[in-house]
C-alpha cells in the first residue's frame, strides 16, 4: 500500500496497487465511468500481472480497514528500454468526483513513474472533457498533439505530456509524419517514408512503395526469415526519391554475416553488399566507414538533416533483432525517436497499441549508444538524409 503525501484529501481513503480480488469492482466501475472505450476483466487482470504496467485503486476505508467501495482507478504503462511512461486510463466513480482522486491518482503513476526512471509521461484525453483537461493543465501537463475521431464516439484526443525531471534545456524536435511498418520487415522503408513525407511535399507514402523500398534495399537473406535492408539500399532508394543521403558505417565487410551459417545465404548477402557500394559510387552516395559521433548526429538534426539509425531493440523488447527508428529530437540527456513498430504486445490483446508510444520516444544517450550498436560486431550504420 502507498502511504503518499497526497492521502490528505480524506483520512478515509487509501491508494494501492490492484489485485485480482479487484477485478469484479473495477468492471462496475468501468461500465459507471465510460459509455465506451472500455476495458475488459481480461485487459485488467493483465495489467495487474504485468511487471510493465501499474494499476492503481482508491479505495474508501471502512473502519480503519482496507476494502470498502472502489473510488477510481488509474492504468500506467511503462515503456521497457525508454524514459517514457504512458497513463492508459484513469477512472473515477461518480460518486466520488470532486474530492481529489484523480489528483491522488495521477500523483501516484507520477511517483512510480519517477522511481521507474521515467522522464515523460503522457496521456490522451476526449477533448470533449474539460475537467480532466483543466486537472492536467493544473498538474503541470502541456498539449503537444491531437487525433482527429479516436475515441468510440468519434470525439478527438488531446495529447498530453509532463516532464517529470528537469532534464536541462528544452527538447529540439521536428514536426516528422509518423507512420507504422506494414510488415515485422519493412522497418527501414517505412523509417524512409517517414522522412520523405517530412521533406518532400509531393510524396504519398503508400504500403505499395513500402514493399517497393523493401524490395530495393533489401538484404535478401538474415539469420531467418525475410531479409532487413541493407544501410546503402536505403540510401540508394532515398536518392532514387529526390534525396541525398550519406552512409555511416562501423565496418567495411558484408553487414550481418557472422550470424548466418549457410554458405549460399552468406554469399548472397555478401554479392549484395557489394552491389550496393559499387551503386553508391555511381551515382554519389558518400560512403563513411566509421561510426558518426552522438554530437555529429546531432549537429546535422540542427542543420536540417533527419537521420535513419539502426538499432538492437534488446533493451526494449528483449529480442535481439536488427529495427531502424528515425531520430525525431533531442533534449540534454535523451534521444527521441519515432519508432516505425507499433507493438501489438500480446499481454494487452484488449488494448489496442497507440501511435502515441511510438512517437519522440525518450531514450536516454548512454542507452541510445548501446542501442546502436548491433551484433557481437558492434555495428552501427545510420544513414543521414537531407533534400537536394
Amino acid at each position: 500500500m502507498i502511504t503518499s503525501s497526497v492521502t490528505h484529501f480524506s483520512p478515509d481513503v487509501d491508494i494501492c496497487l490492484a489485485t485480482l480480488d479487484d477485478l469484479k469492482a473495477l468492471l462496475v466501475l468501468e461500465s459507471k465511468a465510460f459509455t465506451g472505450d472500455r476495458l475488459s476483466r481480461r485487459s485488467f487482470r493483465n495489467a495487474i500481472t504485468s511487471s510493465g504496467s501499474a494499476l492503481f485503486v482508491v479505495k474508501q476505508v471502512v473502519a480503519m480497514k482496507e476494502g470498502g467501495e472502489l473510488l477510481g482507478y488509474a492504468l500506467l504503462h511503462l515503456r521497457q528500454g525508454t524514459h517514457l511512461a504512458r497513463l492508459y486510463s484513469l477512472a473515477v466513480s461518480p460518486e466520488a468526483r470532486g474530492l481529489g482522486i484523480g489528483k491522488l491518482l495521477i500523483q501516484a503513476c507520477e511517483e512510480k513513474a519517477l522511481k521507474k526512471g521515467k522522464m515523460l509521461l503522457r496521456l490522451e484525453v476526449s477533448d470533449v472533457n474539460h475537467n480532466a483537461i483543466a486537472l492536467y493543465q493544473k498538474m503541470g501537463y502541456k498539449e503537444f498533439g491531437h487525433y482527429d475521431a479516436y475515441y468510440e464516439d468519434q470525439t478527438d484526443a488531446i495529447r498530453m505530456q509532463k516532464r517529470l525531471r528537469h532534464t536541462g534545456d528544452e527538447q529540439t524536435t521536428r514536426a516528422i509524419p509518423w507512420l507504422a511498418q506494414g510488415t515485422p520487415f519493412t522497418c527501414g522503408p517505412a523509417s524512409l517514408q517517414m522522412v520523405l513525407s517530412s521533406m518532400c511535399p509531393g510524396y504519398q507514402a503508400t504500403p505499395n512503395d513500402e514493399l517497393e523500398i523493401w524490395r530495393e534495399a533489401t538484404t535478401i537473406f538474415m539469420t531467418s526469415g525475410h531479409g532487413g535492408c541493407h544501410p546503402m539500399g536505403l540510401a540508394l532508394a532515398a536518392k532514387k526519391r529526390g534525396l541525398s543521403a550519406d552512409v555511416w558505417l562501423s565496418e567495411e565487410g558484408p553487414l550481418f554475416v557472422d550470424s548466418v551459417r549457410n554458405e549460399l545465404k552468406k554469399n548472397v548477402i555478401t554479392r549484395v553488399h557489394q552491389g550496393f557500394a559499387k551503386q553508391c559510387e555511381e551515382v554519389d552516395v558518400p560512403l563513411h566507414y566509421t561510426a558518426m559521433p552522438l554530437e555529429q548526429l546531432i549537429e546535422a538534426f540542427d542543420s536540417g538533416a533527419l537521420a535513419i539509425i539502426l538499432i538492437s531493440t534488446f533493451r526494449m523488447d528483449g529480442k535481439k533483432s536488427p529495427h531502424w527508428v528515425v531520430m525525431s529530437g533531442y533534449d540534454e540527456h535523451c534521444i527521441l525517436v519515432h519508432d516505425p513498430d507499433l507493438d501489438d504486445d500480446k499481454k494487452f490483446p484488449d488494448d489496442p497499441p497507440s501511435p502515441l508510444d511510438c512517437q519522440f520516444v525518450p531514450i536516454a544517450r548512454d542507452e541510445f549508444e548501446k542501442m546502436s550498436r548491433f551484433g557481437r560486431s558492434r555495428l552501427q550504420a545510420t544513414v543521414v538524409l537531407n533534400t537536394q
